[in-house]
C-alpha cells in the first residue's frame, strides 16, 4: 500500500518540470524579441552597411533562429517524454517529429544543434579574423571540434546501444 502511494507521488512529480517549460517558453519570446530588435537596428542601417555587417547580421539573425529552433525541440519533446502527451485536438496542427522524439534522439539533435551554433559562431570570428587574436580564434577552432567530435562519439554510441529498439 505505501508503495503504491510512493509510486503515485514519484509518477506525479513530472509535473514539477511544467513550469520549467513555461520558463523555457518566455525565453524563446525573449529570443524573438532580440530577433527584431536586430531585424530593425540592421534595417535602419542597411544602406551605410558593409557587405561584411550585412553578413555578420544574417549570421547573428541565424544564430538567434537555431537557438530558438533548440529550444522548442526541448521544449515540446521534453513536456512530451516527461511530462504528458500534448494533445492538439482532431486534425488540429502537429509537428512532424512530435512523439517521435526520445530523450536519445533529442541529445542528437542538442548536438548537432551546438555544432551549428559554434560554426555560426566560428564563421563570425573568421570574418572579423583581423579584429580577432590567434588565440582566440585558435581557441573558438579548438571548442568548434570539441563539439564536432562529441556529437559524432554521440551518435556513434547512440546507434551501438539503442538502434534496435526504435523503430524507423
Amino acid at each position: 500500500m505505501i508503495e503504491r502511494y510512493l509510486e503515485r507521488f514519484l509518477f506525479g512529480s513530472r509535473w514539477i518540470q511544467a513550469p520549467l517549460y513555461f520558463g523555457l517558453t518566455l525565453l524563446l519570446v525573449a529570443f524573438a524579441v532580440k530577433f527584431f530588435q536586430e531585424v530593425f537596428h540592421s534595417g535602419a542601417h542597411l544602406l551605410e552597411m558593409r557587405e561584411q555587417d550585412l553578413v555578420l547580421s544574417a549570421l547573428s539573425l541565424i544564430d538567434l533562429v537555431l537557438v530558438t529552433n533548440l529550444l522548442m525541440m526541448v521544449i515540446i519533446s521534453g513536456y512530451e517524454n516527461f511530462v504528458s502527451r500534448i494533445d492538439t485536438g482532431e486534425g488540429g496542427e502537429a509537428l512532424t517529429w512530435m512523439g517521435r522524439l526520445d530523450a536519445g534522439t533529442l541529445k542528437l539533435k542538442v548536438a548537432a544543434s551546438i555544432v551549428a551554433i559554434s560554426s555560426i559562431h566560428l564563421l563570425r570570428a573568421f570574418m572579423n579574423a583581423e579584429a580577432t587574436p590567434d588565440d582566440k580564434l585558435l581557441w573558438l577552432v579548438v571548442m568548434h571540434l570539441t563539439f564536432v567530435v562529441s556529437a559524432v562519439l554521440m551518435g556513434v554510441l547512440d546507434r551501438l546501444a539503442f538502434a534496435s529498439h526504435r523503430s524507423h
